[in-house]
């Protein structure tokens, strides 16, 4: 009897000790486990009951458990359908040959074992391939986190817009404030208005110091009139100095001569007010 306690002794050693290599080596399978110091280094906020509480009874601890308490149940339908079937083999060594009953054992033990590990095996696999769905499916950016992302990463769209009108607000002011200074100012009588300024002393070539589309068009027909300054209409020329000339810049030679004419008639007009007076 001490040989078949021996026997049984070995045998069942021998099944925990293969169990918990396959444990262990399905554990590194699935994590990839790699030392990281800051883990091992000793931190008071890791001591802390609610964190641990939630930990084992949140969503997480919930899962756990339940892959926990299906592997225990795999593992015991396995025992059970395997002692089912060499359940009498068992019986028959037990009654005509106990000294080969470790034997016996040894051999069923094996037989569980090896299914066991067949068993887990696909478990550890499955639950590999969910655990990294898992895990892929957390790093995944919502639309808000990219919309967040966006925003520190090339500033709030909302925030940029205002300062851009706020912009043009400025410019706008700062180029209405400069049409009194004009010499003429070109129009289309519907849609554009050009301020130039000419001084024969002071300017190599006339220079646009306003223009506009529409209302703010409007606005500059207005001003100019309340400054006495001469108002030209020209469709062509209105439409395409405002296309091609910006604002404090000097106008091209195309429209040189164009414009030459209508300052020469603004200097005779003045030429023949000084007369009169």
């Amino acid at each position: 009897y001490k040989t078949v306690i021996f026997e049984i002794g070995r045998a069942v050693v021998s099944l925990l000790v293969l169990l918990v290599v396959a444990g262990v080596g399905a554990s590194v399978f699935q994590n990839m486990p790699q030392f990281v110091g800051e883990r091992v280094r000793p931190q008071l906020s890791r001591i802390s009951i609610a964190k641990g509480w939630s930990r084992m009874f949140g969503v997480q601890g919930l899962v756990e458990f339940l892959k926990s308490l299906g592997k225990l149940g795999f593992a015991v339908v396995v025992l059970g359908f395997t002692l089912s079937e060499d359940h009498r083999r068992l019986l028959a060594g037990m009654i005509t040959n106990p000294v080969a009953f470790g034997l016996v054992i040894r051999s069923i033990a094996v037989d569980i074992l090896v299914a066991i590990v067949f068993v887990m095996g696909l478990i550890a696999v499955a639950d590999f391939v969910w655990s990294r769905f898992h895990w892929r499916r957390d790093l995944r950016m919502s639309k808000q986190e990219i919309k967040d992302e966006m925003k520190q990463s090339e500033g709030d769209p909302i925030v940029k817009s205002r300062l851009r009108s706020l912009a043009r607000d400025r410019a706008r002011r700062r180029m209405m404030t400069a049409v009194p200074r004009a010499t003429l100012i070109i129009a289309n009588p519907t849609h554009y208005s050009i301020a130039l300024k000419y001084v024969r002393e002071e300017d190599s070539a006339p220079m646009v110091l306003a223009k506009g589309q529409d209302l703010v068009a409007l606005k500059i027909r207005e001003i100019a009139r309340e400054h006495n300054i001469p108002i030209f209409e020209d469709v062509a020329l209105a439409r395409s100095m405002y296309k091609q000339v910006s604002v404090d810049s000097v106008i091209p030679s195309q429209f040189y001569q164009a414009v030459a004419e209508l300052v020469r008639i603004v200097y005779s007009k003045k030429a023949e007010r000084r007369l009169t007076s």
